[in-house]
Formats: C-alpha cells, sequence, structure tokens
C-alpha cells in the first residue's frame, strides 16, 4: 500500500513541475502586452482563470445536489415503507 502512495505522490510531483511552466510563459505573455500598452490579452486571461477555477466548484456543487435529492428521495420512500410496515404488524 505504501508503495502506491509514493508512486502517486511521485506522479504528482511530475505533473506539478510541467504545471509551473505555464505559469511563467502566461506571466511573461501578460507583461509583453502590458509594456505594449496592450491590456486586452490580460483581461482574457483573467477571465479564462475564473472560468477553469469555477468549473470543478460547479461540477461539485451540481453532484452534492443530486445526492441530497436522491438522499431525500429515499427517506421518503423508506418512510412510507417504514409506516405500511408498521401499519400491517400493529394490526
Amino acid at each position: 500500500m505504501k508503495k502506491v502512495i509514493y508512486l502517486s505522490v511521485l506522479f504528482l510531483l511530475i505533473i506539478s513541475v510541467e504545471s509551473f511552466g505555464q505559469c511563467a510563459m502566461c506571466r511573461a505573455t501578460v507583461e509583453s502586452n502590458l509594456s505594449e500598452g496592450r491590456g486586452v490579452i490580460g483581461t482574457g486571461l483573467n477571465f479564462g482563470i475564473l472560468y477553469l477555477l469555477s468549473a470543478p466548484y460547479l461540477l461539485v456543487g451540481g453532484l452534492i445536489f443530486l445526492w441530497f435529492r436522491i438522499g431525500k428521495k429515499e427517506l421518503k420512500e423508506r418512510q412510507a415503507l417504514d409506516k405500511r410496515l408498521s401499519e400491517i404488524y400493529n394490526k
């Protein structure tokens, strides 16, 4: 089990090294465009970052909503079944 954890951590570290390069490239692009007087790319980049940031939250929120909705439905069904069983056995 420890071997799987170590391999997972190593894999995540390798992936994170590649992601740092993207941040430096985006920063260099924005800085060069701002120095030339064009701030449009920086604004578009900020909207892209917010879009990528919101996607996981919307996905998790949707899953939680479905989980509660299904749970409420199962609870109502279980309560109806308990009520029917208590009516049958208490007669």
